[in-house]
C-alpha cells in the first residue's frame, strides 16, 4: 500500500489508511499494538508482550494467542508493517508516516510550544499547546486492559495536566484572566487536591478584579486538603494567598516575557507617514530630539510642542518622532485627541487602543479610565517606548495618557501651552521664517518654476503669513496646475480682502490660510466643501456623502476624490472620508455663510438624515421580518443602501454607529427633522446594547426628549420616550422604565400613536414582571397582545406572548408558561425573524426548566445562544448563557458546565446590562459553585448578589439570596 498509515492512542487506540479507518481487533489485540506504537519501532519480546498485556497471571495459551493477535495486526496493516525479530515483535519505522502517531506529533507540538515560549513568543506558545491538547479524544488509550495500557495511561493523563497548566499560564502571562476563570474552575473541580490549577485560578480572579473569590479558593483547598489528606497547602499556594491578602499591587501584573532569540515579538508602529519636503526648524528637532534621548534617566520625559493651527505642530512632532524611533525599540503609539474640535477624544477610548496595541485583548479590557491607565502603565513598565499625543485639548486630557516609568517618553501638540502639565519641556512654535518657507515652496514645486520667479515666489509665501499650512496647500495646487506660472498664484493671493473675510470666528491666522484654497476651488468642489462641512461624527462614508451631496455614487466619488487632492479632505480607509478638525470648522463657517437660503443647509441635512433612516430601517427589517415598525416611520424622500443580509445589514449599522448618532443629535435641533431622528433612534435600538455606543445613543435620546418636550410635539415626545425605556431596559435601569412607559400611557391623548401604546404595555408589563407585580404585569401584557394583534405586529404580538409566558411561569402556572412561549415562538418563525425567534427560545427555555423537562430547555436555550451571538447581541447572549446555566444545575452531574456558563456570562455582558443582571448571574454562579464544593466562592458571589439587590431597592431577592448564603456551612 502507498497510503501512509496513522494510528492514535490519545483515546481509542485506533488506526486508518488514509481516510478509511481499520478494524483493530479485540482488546487484547489492542492492548499489544499499543505496547509496540508506545515502543517506537523497538522490538519488545514475548515475555515482555505477554507481561504487558495479561500481567502476573497469563493465560495458558498466552504465547499462541499473542502470535495469533500478530498475525490479525499483519493482516488488517499490511505485512511490511509489523515484523518478528529476536523473538519478539516491532513496528517497522519505514512503514509509518511523518505524523503516523498522535502522540508523536504531540510532543512535538509540546516541545515546539516550550521553544517557543523560552523565546518569549507566548502567542505561538498558546496556539501550538492548543494543537497539541486538541488531539485528545477522551481517556488516552481507552478500554485497553493490561497493566501496561493502565501505566501508560497514568502517565498521559498527567503528561496532559501539566501542557494544560503550562497553556494556563501563558493565558494569564498574556492577560486573558476574565477568559481563564471558567476553564480554571471546572480544572479545580475535576482534580480538587491537585494545587497548581488552583493557584492559577486564584492569580486569574484577582488579575480580574475579584479578590474576595481568589482568597475564597484558598479557604476551600485548605479545608479540602485537610479533610481528605490531613495536610495544609504548599508553599507556593500559601505564598500567592499572602500576596492577595496584602493586595500586592505587582502581581496584578501580567509579565512581560523578555525574548531569549527567535523572531522579535510584534511591537507598535502607530506613527504617521513623515512628510518627504520637511523643512527647516532644525534647532527645535535638536531640541527636542534631545529631551527624548534623555527619557532613560528621567521618570517622565515630556516634550508638549504649542502653536496656532497649521503652524506645522504634527509635521514637526511626527519628524522628531521618526528620527528617535531606534531610541525606543520597543515601539510608538499615536493618538489624534481631536482637541480643537467641539467632541475630543476621551482618555479611556485612546486608552482602549494604545492597550490593545500592548497586546491586551478588548475582553480583557477595564471600563473604568483609572483602572484603563493603570493597566497602561503597567504593559509600558520595562518597555522603551514613544507616545506622540497630537492635537490635545489640556492637560487634563493627557495625564491618563502619560506613562509613569522612566524609559518611555511622550510628545504631545496642542493649540494651548500645556503650562499645567508638570514637568513638561515646553516648545512654542513659530511660524516658519521667510527662508524655511521659500525653500518649503520650492521642494513642492520644484526649484525650475521658483528660480525663475524668486520675487513672485517670496510674494507667495508672504501672502500664506509664512504659515506651513498654507504653503503646502498653496504649493500643491501650483505644482498639480503646469500651465500656471508662479505669477499668476502671486497675483491670486494680492487681494488680502479675499483672504480675510472669513475671520469671524476661530483663529483668524488658520482662517485665513484655508480661504486661499478654498476660493481656488471649482464652484462644485466648493458646494462640496461647504456640505461635507456641516457634518457631524469622525468621518463620513461614500455612500452618506452621496445622499448629503444629492449626487450619484459615482458622482460622488469623483468628487470626494478630487477635494482629496486639494488636500482639505483625508481619505480615512478606501470609501471613507472626514476633514482635519479645523478644516471642518472652516468649511461649516463656509457654508453658514454661502450656502443661502438657511434651507439649502436643512436640504442637505435632511437628505442625510432620510440615508440614514432608510437604511436603518432596512436593517431593522432584515433582522426582524414581521415587525411592523417599518409601517409606522416617517416617511422618507432620500433613499438608503439596498442591503440584502443580515450579516451585511449588522456591519453597516456598527460601522456607521457614530455617524448615525451623531446625525441624529444634529437632527434634534430643528423641530422639522426632530420626528425623523427619533425614528431613526428607534430602528437603530441595537446600538443601545452594543456597549460601544450606548453612552451616545442614550445621550440622544434624551436630547431628542428634552426638544420634543420644548416644542410641544406629543407623539414624537412619546416615541422619544419609548425609545428611552428600550435604553434603559437593556442598561437594567428599571426605574426609568417604569416611569417613562406610564407618561406615554399618560400622554397617549384622543388618538394615540397605537403602536407606542402597544409597546408601552409591553414594557410596563417587564417591569411590573421584575417587581414581583404579577398582576398589574399580566393586565399590561395581555393588552400589549390585544394591541399587536390589531395591528397585525406578529412580531410585537410574539414579544408580549413571551413576556406574558414568563409572568404565567412566576405564579406557577408551568402548561400556560409553556404553551404562551410556544405560541410566541411560532409566530416569530412564521414571520421568518430569526433573531426575535431566539427570545422566544429564551422565554420557553425558561418555561421549560421550570417545569423540569432541563434537555428540552438546554437545546431552545442553545438555539438562542446562537442566534444571539450571530447578531452581536451581547446583552441577550450574556443572559442565555445565565439560564442555561440554570437549566444545568437542575441536572445531576452538570455543575461544572453550569458555573463555565456562568463565568462566560460575566464576561460577555462586561460593562453593559446593569446591576440587575449582574446579580442574577452571581446568583447563579454562586449556586454553581456551591455544588462543586467552592463554598467559599460561592459566598462571596451571594454577597455581591445581595448587596446589589438592596441597592436596587429589590428586598425580596435580597432576601433569597440571603438565605443561599447563611444555608452554606461555616468553614
Amino acid at each position: 500500500h502507498d497510503t501512509p498509515l496513522r494510528f492514535a492512542v490519545l483515546g481509542p487506540v485506533r488506526a486508518w489508511r488514509g481516510a478509511e479507518q481499520l478494524s483493530t481487533g479485540s482488546p487484547q489485540q489492542r492492548a499489544l499494538l499499543a505496547v509496540l506504537l508506545l515502543r517506537a519501532g523497538r522490538t519488545a519480546t514475548a515475555p515482555e508482550l505477554i507481561d504487558a498485556v495479561w500481567g502476573e497471571e497469563p493465560p495458558a495459551q498466552a504465547l499462541a494467542a499473542l502470535r495469533t493477535y500478530a498475525s490479525r495486526l499483519r493482516k488488517a496493516f499490511g505485512g511490511s508493517v509489523l515484523r518478528s525479530e529476536a523473538g519478539g515483535y516491532a513496528l517497522h519505522p519505514d512503514a509509518l508516516g511523518a505524523d503516523a502517531l498522535d502522540l508523536r506529533r504531540a510532543e512535538e507540538l509540546v516541545a515546539a510550544a516550550d521553544a517557543a515560549r523560552e523565546d518569549g513568543d507566548l502567542c505561538r506558545a498558546r496556539t501550538l499547546s492548543d494543537e497539541a491538547l486538541a488531539l485528545w479524544e477522551g481517556e488516552p488509550l481507552a478500554q485497553v486492559p493490561g497493566p501496561h495500557a493502565a501505566n501508560q495511561r497514568a502517565r498521559l493523563a498527567e503528561w496532559r495536566l501539566q501542557v494544560l497548566e503550562s497553556r494556563f499560564a501563558m493565558d494569564l502571562e498574556q492577560g486573558c484572566h476574565a477568559e481563564a476563570v471558567s476553564e480554571l474552575t471546572a480544572l479545580t473541580t475535576a482534580h480538587p487536591l491537585r494545587e497548581r490549577p488552583r493557584e492559577l485560578l486564584m492569580l486569574a480572579l484577582y488579575r480580574s478584579g475579584r479578590q474576595a473569590e481568589a482568597l475564597a479558593v484558598y479557604t476551600d483547598t485548605r479545608r479540602l486538603l485537610a479533610e481528605e489528606l490531613g495536610v495544609d497547602p504548599g508553599p507556593a499556594l500559601a505564598r500567592l494567598q499572602q500576596r492577595v491578602l496584602a493586595g500586592d499591587e505587582e502581581l496584578a501584573r501580567s509579565p512581560q516575557p523578555a525574548p531569549r532569540g527567535g523572531p522579535p515579538p510584534l511591537k507598535p508602529a502607530q506613527l504617521p507617514a513623515s512628510v518627504p519636503d520637511f523643512t527647516g526648524r532644525e534647532s527645535l528637532v535638536k531640541e527636542l530630539s534631545d529631551t527624548l534621548a534623555g527619557a532613560g534617566s528621567q521618570v517622565m520625559a515630556v516634550s508638549a510642542v504649542a502653536g496656532i493651527g497649521g503652524v506645522g505642530k504634527t509635521t514637526l512632532a511626527v519628524h522628531v518622532a521618526h528620527s528617535s524611533r531606534t531610541t525606543f525599540p520597543d515601539g510608538q503609539l499615536y493618538a489624534d485627541l481631536q482637541g480643537a474640535g467641539a467632541h475630543p477624544v476621551d482618555p479611556e477610548t485612546v486608552l482602549g487602543g494604545f492597550l490593545r496595541a500592548l497586546g491586551v485583548r478588548d475582553t480583557a479590557l477595564p471600563a473604568s479610565l483609572d483602572e484603563r491607565a493603570a493597566l497602561y502603565r503597567s504593559a509600558l513598565d520595562g518597555r522603551r517606548v514613544l507616545i506622540l499625543l497630537d492635537n490635545a485639548k489640556d492637560p487634563a486630557q493627557v495625564r491618563p495618557l502619560l506613562p509613569g516609568t522612566e524609559g518611555c517618553a511622550t510628545l504631545v501638540t496642542s493649540r494651548q501651552r500645556m503650562v499645567g502639565l508638570a514637568g513638561a519641556h515646553l516648545v512654542d512654535l513659530d511660524v516658519m521664517s521667510p527662508e524655511e518657507a521659500l525653500t518649503l515652496f520650492t521642494r513642492i514645486v520644484g526649484a525650475e518654476r521658483v528660480h525663475a520667479e524668486r520675487e513672485a515666489a517670496l510674494d507667495v509665501v508672504a501672502s500664506c503669513g509664512f504659515l506651513p499650512l498654507a504653503i503646502r496647500v498653496a504649493a500643491s495646487r501650483l505644482a498639480a496646475r503646469r500651465t500656471w506660472t508662479v505669477s499668476v498664484l502671486a497675483a491670486k493671493l494680492a487681494d488680502e480682502r479675499r483672504r480675510l473675510d472669513e475671520l469671524q470666528a476661530g483663529d483668524l491666522a488658520v482662517a485665513a490660510t484655508f480661504e486661499l484654497g478654498y476660493g481656488q476651488l471649482e464652484a462644485h468642489q466648493a458646494r462640496a466643501f461647504r456640505l461635507l462641512g456641516l457634518v457631524e461624527g469622525p468621518d463620513i462614508s461614500l455612500a452618506a456623502a452621496a445622499a448629503l451631496l444629492g449626487l450619484d455614487r459615482y458622482e460622488a466619488e469623483d468628487l470626494l476624490e478630487s477635494l482629496v487632492d486639494t488636500s482639505f479632505l483625508e481619505s480615512a480607509a478606501p470609501g471613507r472620508y472626514r476633514y482635519h478638525d479645523l478644516v471642518r470648522l472652516y468649511a461649516r463657517s463656509c457654508a453658514e455663510r454661502d450656502e443661502q437660503p438657511e434651507s439649502v443647509r436643512a436640504d442637505a441635512l435632511g437628505r442625510l438624515l432620510d440615508f440614514y433612516l432608510a437604511t436603518a430601517a432596512r436593517v431593522y427589517a432584515l433582522e426582524r421580518p414581521g415587525d411592523r415598525l417599518v409601517d409606522h416611520l416617517v416617511p422618507t424622500r432620500y433613499p438608503g443602501l439596498e442591503l440584502t443580509a443580515p450579516e451585511e445589514a449588522q456591519d453597516w449599522l456598527y460601522a456607521e454607529a457614530q455617524s448615525l448618532l451623531a446625525t441624529a443629535r444634529r437632527a434634534t435641533e430643528r423641530p422639522e427633522s426632530l420626528p425623523a431622528a427619533v425614528d431613526l433612534l428607534w430602528v437603530a435600538k441595537d446600538l443601545s446594547e452594543s456597549g460601544a455606543n450606548t453612552r451616545q445613543y442614550r445621550d440622544t435620546v434624551r436630547a431628542a426628549i428634552a426638544r420634543a418636550e420644548e416644542s410641544g410635539a406629543d407623539q414624537v415626545l412619546n416615541r422619544a420616550l419609548l425609545v428611552l425605556t428600550d435604553a434603559e431596559h437593556a442598561a437594567g435601569r428599571l426605574g426609568g422604565v417604569r416611569e417613562s412607559a406610564e407618561r406615554i400611557l399618560a400622554r397617549a391623548g384622543d388618538e394615540p400613536d397605537a403602536l407606542v401604546v402597544a409597546w408601552a404595555h409591553n414594557i410596563l408589563g417587564v417591569g411590573a414582571l421584575y417587581r414581583e407585580e404579577y398582576e398589574v404585569g399580566e393586565h399590561h401584557l395581555a393588552s400589549a397582545v390585544e394591541h399587536f394583534r390589531a395591528l397585525g405586529d406578529q412580531a410585537g404580538e410574539a414579544a408580549a406572548q413571551c413576556n406574558l409566558s414568563r409572568v404565567h411561569l412566576a405564579t406557577g402556572r408551568l402548561d400556560s408558561a409553556i404553551a404562551l412561549a410556544e405560541r410566541g415562538t411560532a409566530l416569530y418563525e412564521a414571520a421568518g425573524n430569526a433573531l426575535r425567534g431566539a427570545n422566544g427560545r429564551y422565554a420557553l427555555g425558561l418555561a421549560l426548566t421550570e417545569a423540569g423537562r432541563t434537555a428540552e430547555a438546554a437545546e431552545r436555550l442553545g438555539e438562542a445562544l446562537g442566534v444571539f451571538r450571530a447578531n452581536r447581541q451581547r446583552l441577550w447572549e450574556g443572559m442565555t448563557l445565565c439560564r442555561l446555566a440554570e437549566a444545568r444545575l437542575a441536572e445531576p452531574d452538570a455543575a461544572v458546565r453550569a458555573a463555565a456558563d456562568a463565568e462566560n456570562a460575566l464576561t460577555v455582558l462586561g460593562g453593559i446590562g446593569g446591576e440587575w443582571r449582574r446579580a442574577q448571574i452571581l446568583t447563579v454562579l454562586g449556586r454553581a459553585l456551591a455544588r462543586t464544593g467552592q463554598a467559599g466562592r460561592a459566598r462571596v458571589c451571594w454577597s455581591d448578589a445581595e448587596r446589589i439587590y438592596e441597592e436596587q431597592s429589590a428586598g425580596a431577592e435580597a432576601a433569597r439570596v440571603r438565605a443561599l448564603r447563611e444555608a452554606l456551612p461555616v468553614g
